[in-house]
């Protein structure tokens, strides 16, 4: 499993998603954090959270790292989350620029059709990120933005991006053993 954590806001999503993957014991994990990523981090999570996450990961990749196995279709994962994916990823990810490795990754997951979410963060949104949106849905991916689930009641932001975090986990249709609370109507 690919955790890529980008520079838009809500690091502490990302954050989340790694540690609930790496609870589960069940999958290899690997982080590719961006620049911008690591900033964000920094600032809204705090300096320890990425060598914390990072030690979670059984590889931590760098993002100028394009030979790293990830970039190559024929390393097999079983998908990949963008948590969350800013609009310049979004942006590149949609033109397939694949400058980075993260955006590289998330090429290659498309193009083995295999399972991919971007928590893209960003409000409010002109006709240019719908239309990014609409691209990468088209070719495949799942665009999740990180709304909260206010029938859970969350009573604090941690309960909000726990629930998040495992929304997403979900949409990789991935049995994790990880549950959340379901709406029961």
């Amino acid at each position: 499993m690919i955790v890529g954590i980008s520079g838009a806001s809500g690091a502490a999503l990302g954050v989340r998603v790694v540690e609930l993957l790496a609870a589960t014991g069940q999958c290899e994990l690997h982080l590719v954090v961006t620049p911008a990523g690591e900033r964000t981090l920094a600032h809204e999570v705090g300096d320890s959270a990425l060598p914390r996450i990072a030690a979670l990961a059984a590889r931590h990749h760098a993002s100028a790292d394009i030979g790293a196995s990830i970039a190559s279709g024929s390393y097999r994962t079983a998908g990949m989350i963008v948590a969350p994916c800013s609009i310049r990823t979004l942006s590149a990810i949609a033109a397939s620029a694949t400058d980075n490795l993260l955006v590289r990754a998330v090429d290659v997951q498309l193009k083995e059709r295999r399972r991919l979410v971007l928590m893209v963060r960003e409000s409010p949104l002109h006709l240019g990120h719908l239309r990014a949106m609409a691209a990468v849905t088209e070719f495949g991916a799942i665009v999740a933005p990180p709304v909260p689930a206010f029938y859970a009641r969350p009573a604090t932001l941690a309960e909000a991006i726990d629930h998040i975090a495992r929304r997403a986990i979900g949409l990789l249709d991935i049995d994790l053993g990880i549950s959340m609370r379901e709406w029961q109507g």
